[in-house]
C-alpha cells in the first residue's frame, strides 16, 4: 500500500500517477465510488470523502485499514490532510475529521511507502 498525502490542490494524484504509473482512468474517486469498489481498484483519490460517506452510512470506517490489507495490499491512497486549520464548529465535521485522521494513521502505520505532497513536490515520509 502506497500513501500520498497533502493539502488540497497540491497536485497530489498527478504526482501518484507519475509514482506509480497508474493511467487516470484507473482511479475512482471516494466522492462518488461504490464502497466496495475500494477493495479491487489500483487507486482511490479523495479517500477523505470515500470516509465521510461512510459515516453518514453508518458504516465503521475504524474497520476500514484492516480490510484494505487483507482485500486489496497494493492499493494507492491519495488524501487531504484535514487536521490542519481552523476546527470546526459543526459536530458532524469535527468527528469527520477525527475519524478520517485516525484511519489515515491507522493505514500510514502499515504501508510501505507514505508521501506528502506541497506544490506538486512529493516528500518521502516512510519506506
Amino acid at each position: 500500500m502506497k500513501m500520498i498525502i497533502g493539502g488540497a490542490f497540491q497536485g497530489k494524484t498527478a504526482f501518484a500517477e507519475s509514482l506509480t504509473g497508474i493511467l487516470p482512468e484507473e482511479w475512482i474517486d471516494g466522492t462518488d465510488c461504490a464502497a466496495e469498489d475500494i477493495f479491487s481498484c489500483r487507486g482511490i483519490r479523495n479517500f477523505h470523502e470515500y470516509i465521510r460517506r461512510a459515516l453518514r452510512d453508518g458504516l465503521n470506517p475504524a474497520e476500514l485499514p484492516g480490510q484494505l490489507i487483507r482485500r486489496n495490499p497494493e492499493i494507492v491512497i491519495v488524501t487531504n490532510e484535514l487536521g490542519y486549520g481552523i476546527v470546526p464548529m459543526d459536530p458532524e465535521e469535527r468527528s469527520w475529521r477525527e475519524t478520517d485522521g485516525r484511519v489515515c494513521a491507522m493505514l500510514a502505520a502499515q504501508a510501505d511507502e507514505v508521501w506528502r505532497v506541497v506544490c506538486g513536490i512529493g516528500q518521502k515520509l516512510k519506506g
